[in-house]
């Protein structure tokens, strides 16, 4: 189907967002009144330049309180319209977007409305427009699709017709599926929005909070189910007024904006992308350094051995059980130092899985590699993250292990089995974006947003996994943007033992970060404990969590760079990542780095 996208989804001049629309792929946009007013080209410039992008003029917005007015105002009113008419004709749109009135002066009375958009229609019929008649979820008067649906029909005029909106009908809890009594030719237009569940004012959500379907809680897909259903062949729009979204770059928003109508049309059956491939587990972790040895030292403490390096790249292979970690003293980083640059994802079939990805407008990574190196396939992450799709000593497909030459040191008995969960700090205006990259590219499920308290603001954070739990990343965004040293990227390892492992740990010359005994003490009033037990927590700071499924014991190493490790026990089937203790972990990080400043 064709797709569409409201200039008012988009940052930047109406010239910028046009271009950031093209070249994500979209094939038309609702021209938004107040980027028109404020662009300095003239509507005929505005015209040919989406013809150059090869964009069409959708529709062309708002169009405010017309109906149901007294006589002498909507006289006004149609004075307003035919100006906004003949500017259309210029703009090259034919289709105009009114919106159900707010205004004081609106009576509540459907035939008078019914009549005076009638009138209207006649008027925009002379200049070849239709009218798309839309119900506002704060309207004054009509608020739902159904009732601005009666009046569209009670008027009966053939240049009338509605505009379904996904979010003023999902908001209100309007049953969708009365969607389908209404003819196919008479919904003249679908825009499509998402929004996060909030208990908030309906006007406040709408203006601020809503996003791109499959990054909030609505039934889209649903919605949308219902709409095709009435043989309705127009473009699926976007029309998403967020804070984030209008601060973002056009061009990486546009991207995502499309990515969502891709998913979204897959979700229907009316797109069919090359399907999910789900990884099954993460083949290993590439952490960039200019300055290896702080980080292989707490490798070797952790129970790490270098076991390998490639055989032309400055990249050493650092193993333990199934816990694969490179380090790569080759590859520029930030002042910051060590950083999480890649992850090497387990596929049942990488080349599908990049052909997924490609097809779903993840960027593709160039790779530098020598004729003998194994030809993997890497897409980046919103965030930046390189991630490749591995078949790790599988004969069928390219092996990664194989561009590694054995370093002569086999890896210690193992305390750590393998990666427990990966957590990705993101940009404060990707992080939804990462939500659906994840779950739609790599077929991940997402789990629900949780707040997280810090003391300098709130962590926002969602899981990505397999069901399985074979691969688990958690995303998040931190309170303090510019605080790299706290809010950094972790690798959690898991271990059978975590007080074995931390214990080995310090035991070579591991720093662990320290705990309150505050928190210790809060431990004791909420569970109970074998003899001994609560005091070895304390003693090695360890923190403990359970929910309905297990128990969790975890504990963390101090920071390297942009990058530190956690050591994490899982007993029974427990599926969270000690979200209850990551206050006391954020506070217990913000207070080492004033101490020592790492």
């Amino acid at each position: 189907m064709r797709t569409s996208i409201a200039t008012v989804s988009l940052s930047g001049s109406l010239t910028e967002k046009l271009t950031a629309a093209s070249r994500a792929g979209f094939d038309g946009v609702e021209i938004f009144e107040n980027d028109l007013l404020a662009s300095p080209l003239t509507p005929e410039e505005i015209r040919a330049r989406c013809a150059d992008l090869g964009l069409t003029v959708d529709l062309y917005q708002p169009m405010r309180d017309i109906e149901a007015v007294p006589e002498a105002e909507f006289a006004r009113n149609l004075r307003r319209a035919r100006h906004k008419f003949e500017l259309m004709g210029r703009l090259g749109a034919d289709t105009v977007l009114v919106c159900s009135s707010v205004s004081p002066l609106a009576v509540d009375d459907d035939a008078l409305a019914a009549g005076q958009l009638a009138r209207l229609a006649a008027l925009a019929q002379d200049f070849g427009i239709r009218v798309a008649y839309e119900a506002l979820a704060w309207g004054r008067h009509v608020s739902t699709y159904d009732h601005a649906w009666h009046i569209v029909e009670t008027a009966g005029h053939p240049a009338l017709g509605t505009c379904l909106d996904s979010f003023h009908i999902l908001s209100r809890g309007s049953d969708p599926k009365g969607i389908e009594d209404i003819p196919g030719e008479k919904i003249f237009f679908l825009q499509l929005a998402d929004a996060p569940l909030l208990a908030m004012d309906v006007l406040q959500w709408s203006r601020h909070y809503r996003c791109f379907p499959g990054q909030g809680g609505f039934d889209v897909a649903g919605l949308l189910a219902h709409v095709l259903r009435t043989g309705y062949d127009g473009p699926l729009s976007l029309e998403v007024f967020n804070d984030v979204f209008r601060q973002a770059e056009a061009g990486p928003t546009a991207v995502d904006a499309r990515r969502s109508l891709l998913v979204l049309q897959e979700t229907v059956g009316v797109a069919a992308p090359p399907a999910p491939v789900v990884p099954t587990g993460v083949a290993f972790a590439e952490l960039v350094t200019p300055d290896a040895e702080p980080l292989t030292a707490v490798l070797g403490a952790l129970g790490f051995a270098r076991t390998a390096r490639h055989r032309s790249k400055p990249v050493d292979l650092w193993q333990q059980g199934e816990a694969r970690l490179l380090v790569n003293t080759g590859t520029a980083v930030r002042r910051d130092g060590t950083q999480l640059a890649a992850i090497g994802l387990e596929s049942p079939d990488p080349t599908a899985a990049a052909r997924r990805a490609e097809a779903l407008l993840a960027p593709v990574l160039p790779r530098r590699r020598a004729p003998e190196d194994a030809p993997l396939d890497a897409v980046a992450a919103p965030d930046g993250t390189e991630l490749f799709f591995c078949a790790t000593d599988r004969p069928e497909h390219p092996n990664w292990r194989a561009d590694f030459e054995d370093a002569g040191h086999p890896p210690a008995a193992a305390e750590v089995s393998r990666i427990d969960h990966l957590a990705l700090t993101q940009p404060w205006h990707h992080f939804d974006e990462a939500a659906l990259f994840h779950r739609s590219v790599l077929g991940l499920h997402a789990q629900e947003s949780v707040d997280v308290a810090d003391p300098y603001g709130l962590l926002r954070s969602r899981a990505v996994t397999t069901p399985d739990g074979g691969v688990r990343i958690a995303l998040s965004v931190g309170a303090a943007p510019t605080d790299d040293t706290v809010h950094a990227q972790h690798i959690a390892l898991a271990t059978d033992d975590v007080i074995a492992a931390a214990r080995r740990f310090t035991e070579a010359g591991g720093r662990l970060l320290p705990i309150p005994a505050n928190y210790y003490d809060d431990l004791a009033a909420r569970f109970e404990f074998a003899d001994g037990e609560l005091e070895t927590y304390r003693d090695l700071g360890i923190l403990y969590d359970r929910d309905a499924h297990g128990e969790f014991r975890h504990c963390y190493t101090r920071t390297v760079g942009r990058v530190f490790f956690e050591l994490a026990q899982r007993d029974g089937d427990y599926r969270g990542y000690g979200a209850q203790n990551a206050p006391v972990r954020l506070s217990a990080q913000h207070a080492l780095k004033r101490l020592t400043g790492g």
